[in-house]
């Protein structure tokens, strides 16, 4: 089994996020590469409701996540990849209408060069951050 890297938020920790990472785990050890508050309020043009320590102790918690790193290149992800070197970049399935490419810094030859592949996991309906945000201001 390899390395498997995930990167993300993981604001509000809820039941597609542990269904996504156990789907991860089938794959090999996971390392979860987390955003700053920072580059989280920059990015979405706020901050996470969460802080940076609170999400990772969640991570931490889970059993399918075997470490959890700051991500210290904010939207350049490639220094964190190339420390880290997965055997494959994990990511939701509601990134394939999106460039994730292009919002990454790299390229499939890129990948290619670092053999690493790139895989897209479903990603659940129901359960989001944005509609778990939505149910507490309705309720």
């Amino acid at each position: 089994m390899g390395l498997i890297y995930t990167g993300g938020t993981f604001d509000l920790f809820h039941s597609n996020h542990v269904h996504f990472l156990a789907r991860c785990a089938e794959l090999g050890d996971v390392v979860v590469v987390l955003n700053t508050d920072e580059f989280v309020a920059r990015y979405k043009g706020k901050p996470p409701i969460m802080d940076y320590t609170e999400r990772k102790v969640v991570l931490e918690a889970c059993k399918y996540v075997r470490r959890v790193v700051e991500n210290t290149g904010g939207a350049d992800s490639k220094p964190m990849i190339e420390k880290l070197h997965p055997d494959i970049i994990a990511i939701g399935s509601d990134w394939a209408r999106k460039d994730y490419y292009k919002q990454m810094g790299f390229d499939q030859d890129w990948l290619d060069g670092m053999d690493i592949s790139l895989l897209y996991i479903p990603y659940g309906e129901g359960a989001s951050s944005t509609e778990i945000k939505r149910r507490v201001k309705v309720d």
